[in-house]
């Protein structure tokens, strides 16, 4: 099991969060994400997602659910959620890549219905310094209209957004 301390300029409060891969089949895995707010001291979202891996495409495609209850709006929801993202060697090595994402998020009702893509460009360095490998990612969300950049570090990762939007993840 991963887990992973998440704090955010938005939310003002301490997340923890679980993720388990579960291999089904070859190139197939089931990912379960759970998340606990310490401010409201409950799980405030479940996630249960089938993903599917195209080793030979560089590719990905995920589809799933996510449960979301929101504590002060007294309010619970469920999305049904389609990822999918390929990626671009630019390098012979692979350590500099180009991404491009996209997802889309439906209510249960299939109402309210989002999309979102982003193109990124993606940096690898492995001992950067000694036991300390750093990945630079810098984004543009397509939907959005925003640039975004993500520094990771190891075991911590901080993510900023063009609306100055900020937030850091340390892996446990």
């Amino acid at each position: 099991m991963e887990t992973s301390l998440r704090y955010g300029a938005d939310s003002k409060s301490l997340r923890f969060q679980a993720k388990e891969k579960l291999p089904v089949a070859a190139n197939t895995l089931i990912q379960l994400n759970a998340e606990l707010d310490t401010r409201v001291g409950a799980p405030t979202s479940v996630k249960a997602m089938i993903r599917y891996f195209f080793p030979d495409l560089s590719a990905s495609f995920d589809v799933g659910g996510q449960y979301t209850k929101q504590y002060n709006l007294r309010k619970d929801k469920l999305h049904f959620n389609v990822r999918t993202k390929k990626t671009f060697p630019v390098t012979s090595d692979g350590l500099i890549s180009f991404n491009i994402k996209g997802r889309g998020k439906t209510d249960e009702e299939f109402k309210q219905t989002s999309y979102t893509g982003a193109a990124e460009l993606v940096w690898s360095i492995f001992n950067f310094k000694k036991d300390q490998d750093l990945r630079l990612k810098v984004g543009y969300d397509v939907a959005d209209k925003l640039p975004y950049l993500q520094i990771r570090e190891n075991n911590w990762t901080f993510n900023v957004d063009g609306d100055r939007k900020w937030n850091v993840r340390y892996d446990l």
